[in-house]
């Protein structure tokens, strides 16, 4: 049973010294599934936001999601043109735990509705960057992973490698990424802090601007590919003016190795969803990820696309790959993380389960 908001205020209360709720509220986005939370309004105008997760999976987020915003202090958060949600006190329940944070406004806009041009889409551009020029040493210090590129590859190649083994794996695309894979051009590039897990729904906004950037549990030093593929799924005005904002900001080029490597981990989250089906013993979600990779097998064959390796010519369009992951079932994000269906990115899975609090 749901616990009610005003259970959760009571636990927000006991969790953050001083804080006098005046009022309270359930809170629901999209129908989220994976925590029962609740917006308390306190006495002096502030509004803050109490979650306690409901699975294994949840309290595994939300653990690595407190590590990163800690990790976030103020000189760093000094340095981005958005706000991040602080950490305001936890309090045990069940055998798991309350966590407030101040709830951040903002709006959500679907990546459908992001307009052409350089207007919210440069915004977005822009805040990626500047999460992408951030100091390094911060993420190691906490204790976050720090991959090098060549670890980037040696992780690719592995799901790879397993989602093959699974004997579901279209030989078509099992030879795709295996040549993306062999092709070290791909591979040369400087890693970044990155968010590792951004989606539309990371981003709250007013207007034309982002206000803030939500759901930190996979922070880590990684390619800075990993933080844009999702971009692609804009129209293609909207795409451009993100990457040109971003590439403007960054002082980098988006060269096609950037955008063929961050076209490869957008088809390998349908590879992703296929081991979570088959490491929950879900044969629902392995149907539904088949169901993917053969319509991902028709895309490519259907559009001539060339390999994803140097020197070919156009590669896939990403928005197939995105029009598919929008299938999968599960809940979308309640705001302050994400729930239910695939996970977000990560280098490896194995080292998100390390960054507990």
């Amino acid at each position: 049973m749901a616990r009610s908001h005003f259970t959760l205020a009571a636990l927000a209360a006991s969790a953050v010294p001083d804080l006098v709720v005046s009022g309270a509220r359930s809170y629901s986005r999209d129908g989220a599934g994976e925590f029962d939370a609740a917006l308390l309004d306190e006495r002096d105008g502030r509004v803050c936001i109490v979650r306690v997760p409901l699975s294994q999976s949840a309290e595994s987020e939300q653990s690595a999601d407190l590590v990163a915003l800690r990790a976030l202090t103020a000189g760093i958060r000094s340095r981005l043109p958005f706000d991040v949600p602080q950490y305001l006190g936890q309090a045990p329940v069940g055998g798991t735990r309350a966590v407030v944070y101040d709830f951040l406004p903002g709006e959500h806009v679907a990546v459908e509705e992001i307009p052409p041009g350089d207007g919210l889409a440069g915004s977005i551009g822009h805040a990626i960057a500047a999460i992408h020029r951030l100091p390094t040493s911060f993420v190691g210090e906490a204790g976050l992973p720090v991959l090098s590129a060549a670890d980037s590859l040696a992780s690719t190649t592995s799901l790879i490698e397993s989602a093959a083994a699974t004997g579901l794996l279209p030989a078509a695309l099992r030879d795709r990424w295996r040549d993306a894979t062999a092709d070290h051009s791909l591979w040369q590039f400087q890693p970044t802090v990155i968010n590792g897990a951004l989606t539309a729904d990371s981003f709250l906004v007013d207007g034309d601007s982002v206000t803030a950037v939500i759901g930190w549990s996979a922070l880590r030093v990684g390619d800075p590919a990993r933080d844009l593929h999702w971009l692609l799924a804009m129209n293609s005005e909207a795409t451009d003016g993100a990457l040109t904002a971003y590439a403007s900001a960054r002082q980098v080029a988006t060269d096609r190795q950037f955008t063929q490597r961050a076209m490869l981990y957008a088809e390998l989250e349908v590879a992703r969803w296929l081991l979570h089906g088959r490491e929950v013993r879900d044969q629902h979600i392995v149907d539904d990820a088949v169901s993917m990779l053969d319509g991902l097998v028709d895309r490519v064959h259907s559009n001539a696309v060339n390999p994803l390796a140097n020197a070919t010519g156009p590669i896939m369009a990403i928005g197939d790959v995105e029009a598919m992951l929008d299938r999968t079932p599960g809940d979308r994000p309640d705001g302050y993380g994400r729930s239910g269906g695939m996970k977000p990115v990560a280098e490896d899975q194995s080292e998100r389960s390390s960054s507990s609090s």
